[in-house]
Parts: C-alpha cells; sequence; structure tokens
C-alpha cells in the first residue's frame, strides 16, 4: 500500500524528470515509469473517477450535434416529452432508444448500461 508521503515525493520526483527527460536520453525512462505507476496506483485507490451519467453524456452529445429535445426525441424515435421524463429521472430509457444513443449518438455502451 502506498502512503500519502510516498505518493508526494513520487510527484515531486515527477517532477524533476520531466525537467530532465529529453527525447534523446532513455536513460530516466525505467524510473519514469516506476514513479508513474506509484502515482497511478495511489490515485485509483484514493480519487476513483467513475463513469459519467448517462444525463450528462446525452446532455453533450446534444450540445455538440446542436440538437434540442425535440430533435432528439426525433433521432430516437420517442417524443419530447418521454425524452424530459428520462431528463427529470422520472422513466429510464427503453432498449430501443439504447440502441439509438449507441449508434446515433456514439454513446459508449457501458454508460448506456450503468
Amino acid at each position: 500500500m502506498i502512503t500519502n508521503e510516498e505518493y508526494i515525493k513520487a510527484n515531486i520526483r515527477l517532477e524533476e524528470l520531466l525537467k530532465l527527460i529529453n527525447d534523446d536520453d532513455f536513460s530516466l525512462d525505467e524510473e519514469l515509469i516506476i514513479v508513474s505507476d506509484i502515482i497511478e496506483k495511489y490515485e485509483e485507490k484514493h480519487f476513483p473517477i467513475g463513469l459519467p451519467s448517462l444525463k450528462d453524456v446525452i446532455e453533450l452529445r446534444m450540445f455538440e450535434m446542436k440538437l434540442k429535445q425535440k430533435d432528439l426525441a426525433l433521432l430516437l424515435d420517442t417524443s419530447a416529452s418521454r425524452i424530459s421524463e428520462i431528463f427529470k429521472g422520472k422513466r429510464d430509457i427503453t432498449l430501443s432508444m439504447a440502441k439509438g444513443l449507441y449508434k446515433k449518438l456514439n454513446i459508449d455502451s457501458d454508460i448506456i448500461l450503468q
């Protein structure tokens, strides 16, 4: 188990290594990997990042594609009121909507199925 002190030391050393490393010298690569692994393991345990919510991802895609709720409803072959209910948490998505989100909005299946 990596302690907070080890994590801080690893971050300090990483900063030092990044200043020393250049494209022609590979002598510090092994230490860089070791230090990075320490930081990664500590952060995975203490600062886990979960999947974004489906609602947030749908809203992001709508923004990117310049869609309104009624446009999304047409794209997913449903009603605008159903989309509104889903956003408010009053309804779950259907299987056909899940397929549409995956195929038409390119939303990762892990996010849809969470």
